[in-house]
């Protein structure tokens, strides 16, 4: 029987951070609300139907969720791993496919395998003459690995940012160790990926992507819904709840400690807990004047965050166009070997009889939507769809010089920066968040804690970007509100 005594919590925002933060709070008997804006929780976890069709917004595919690995350990102590229709990349073939368009570069493609031996070997293989560079890399990522997996930052007396806050460069890295253009473009592409580029990406966050996939790489066989919904359903199986379409319009706050939330329609919701799963700018808006220091507001106000993505849904003909089992990614770069720009192409099955879904995701291209920026979703008028229509077409025929010609592509969807800002109150549609780079370690370490007593900070903005740097960022936030001492005897990952 649920104890009626248990100190609430309000979370606001139901995505990866939100859910797994209420799921971990909920198991140590705290009394939990999630509240969503959207009619449907899951934030960007969650995929959106056009004509019948799943489309994945921010979860395409997972790493380290094999047995004993850290985001399968992450799972199962959440609970949801066996409700998780997941199946397994690279077996019988790479996990990603880097395609290169630089011939400076001296390499056209590369295949990212699964197991650090075999990438080790690949890397070998395409840059023979960078032997010792290599063996310095895998050095440095297998220390990394250690790092992480056995989640020292949790349990041990150390700050959870002060193993961070010292982190070299990736780029600096690569350019100490003496990495030439192709090794660089290689090795450095995954920060890219979580939205930092290289010159200022640390280290740990670089090889904690990277690493994540070479432990084991998996695909939902459904869609980020059915994860939404396992997350959403184990909540409520441990008595916590969801309120969806409703919205926090003000986090009630008095002589310094926070007092619960004000919804749209004037319903007032106690707690003596509030933690706020989405963007630190927008939780600080919810705030009024004199609740926080002026010195907390300007540094969250300054921060950087990454860029925004457009995506294009097609679906083309099955049988003409067989689902692809990897990732691919057609890389543009500068001379150093550093991304200056690429497209992400996933082609898979889907719910449409006789159709595989193409999905391209490139960079924001904000220039292209300024015009619209003041607009709200679905009153943008035609001349923001003709536009989209129009990068659709272009992003469609850059992913033919890769993929071939394609045949009967019905388009289903773009969504732009626009499309992300007003779906989860992103500042200008950031794809993944206050940017952790070097520049600004200091003034983003510890988000998940406040100037206002009570209110605490979650979601992807804390720690790092991704499923796993999402979810241990949310072991954090859990640390900071029921101490460390309750955290390590009662929190075992």
């Amino acid at each position: 029987m649920k104890n009626t005594a248990a100190a609430k919590v309000l979370i606001i925002g139901s995505g990866i951070g939100g859910l797994s933060t209420a799921i971990i709070l909920a198991g140590l008997g705290y009394d939990v609300t999630v509240i969503e804006k959207n009619s449907q929780p899951g934030g960007m976890m969650r995929s959106y139907v056009r004509q019948g069709v799943h489309c994945n917004v921010g979860l395409h595919y997972l790493g380290a969720l094999d047995e004993g690995q850290v985001l399968r350990r992450c799972f199962d102590y959440l609970g949801i791993t066996p409700d998780l229709p997941l199946i397994r990349m690279g077996e019988g073939g790479p996990v990603d496919r880097y395609l290169f368009s630089d011939k400076g570069l001296g390499i056209d493609s590369f295949d990212v395998p699964c197991g650090f031996a075999d990438y080790e070997a690949g890397l070998h293989a395409a840059f023979p003459a960078q032997h010792r560079q290599i063996e310095a890399l895998m050095t440095l990522l297998r220390g990394s690995v250690g790092q992480y997996e056995q989640l020292d930052f949790l349990y041990s007396e150390r700050p959870a940012h002060s193993w961070l806050e010292q982190i070299e460069p990736l780029g600096a890295v690569l350019d100490r160790i003496g990495c030439c253009p192709g090794l660089r473009a290689v090795f450095g592409l995954p920060s890219v990926l979580i939205g930092v580029p290289p010159a200022v990406c640390p280290l740990f966050y670089h090889t904690m992507a990277l690493a994540s996939y070479l432990s084991s790489a998996w695909r939902l066989t459904s869609n980020g819904a059915s994860m939404a919904d396992t997350c959403v359903r184990r909540l409520i199986s441990l008595g916590g709840k969801v309120l969806s379409g409703e919205t926090v319009t003000r986090i009630r706050a008095k002589d310094g400690s926070v007092q619960g939330v004000t919804l749209e329609s004037g319903e007032i919701l106690h707690a003596r807990l509030v933690i706020g799963a989405i963007h630190p700018k927008e939780i600080i808006t919810l705030l009024a004047d004199g609740h926080l220091k002026p010195s907390y507001r300007r540094r969250i106000q300054a921060l950087t965050d990454t860029r925004g993505m457009t995506a294009v849904h097609a679906l083309v003909p099955a049988d003409q166009h067989p689902a692809i089992a990897h990732n691919l990614f057609a890389i543009r770069t500068e001379v150093s070997g550093d991304a200056r720009d690429l497209l992400y192409m996933q082609l898979r099955p889907c719910e449409m009889p006789g159709k595989n879904l193409l999905s391209l995701i490139t960079s924001g291209h904000d220039e292209l939507w300024r015009r619209w920026r003041h607009t709200c979703t679905g009153r943008r008028g035609d001349g923001y769809i003709q536009a989209k229509t129009a990068f659709a077409r272009r992003l469609i025929a850059q992913a033919e010089e890769t993929m071939g010609p394609l045949s009967d592509v019905r388009l289903l969807d773009v969504s732009t920066p626009l499309t992300i800002r007003d779906w989860v109150n992103s500042p200008d549609g950031s794809a993944y968040g206050v940017m952790r780079s070097t520049r600004q370690m200091l003034s983003a370490a510890l988000l998940n804690r406040t100037s206002v007593q009570g209110l605490f900070l979650a979601g992807q903005n804390v720690l790092s970007p991704g499923v796993l740097g999402t979810i241990l960022g949310s072991l954090v936030t859990v640390q900071f509100v029921v101490g460390p001492e309750r955290f390590r005897r009662e929190v075992r990952i």
